[in-house]
């Protein structure tokens, strides 16, 4: 999709601060972040939602997950904990059009936790 934000970062025709790439994944760090890690992880192929992925996309979504989980391990969140959102449409707060995945984390204490807006 050629006006698609998350494509172009992907493909490297607009900046982003890359923390992890293979031949299916792209993570990168958000740049409105809403913690003190928050990384958005998004496969290479475009799909605009969790309402457009089809039989054949479910190893994909397995791997955005265990992409995930290296990351929060890499990253020293693991242990402390995390959060890993997808906001799906307008209406559930999704902004671009490309299925993303949320990962939260990096919160050094009980208060730092109360984030507005954030379980």
């Amino acid at each position: 999709m050629t006006n698609c934000l998350f494509c172009k970062i992907v493909n490297k025709e607009s900046p982003a601060e890359i923390v992890y790439e293979n031949d299916k994944i792209v993570a990168f760090k958000d740049t409105h972040p809403q913690a003190p890690l928050h990384l958005l992880i998004v496969p290479r192929k475009h799909i605009p939602s969790v309402e457009h992925l089809e039989i054949e996309d479910k190893e994909l979504i397995g791997e955005l997950f265990l992409v995930a989980q290296r990351i929060t391990r890499e990253q020293g969140v693991a242990k402390t904990g995390y959060k890993l959102v997808f906001n799906v449409g307008k209406g559930g707060g999704q902004i671009i059009e490309h299925l993303h995945l949320h990962l939260l984390g990096g919160w050094g204490s009980e208060k730092e936790r109360d984030i507005p807006g954030m379980p």
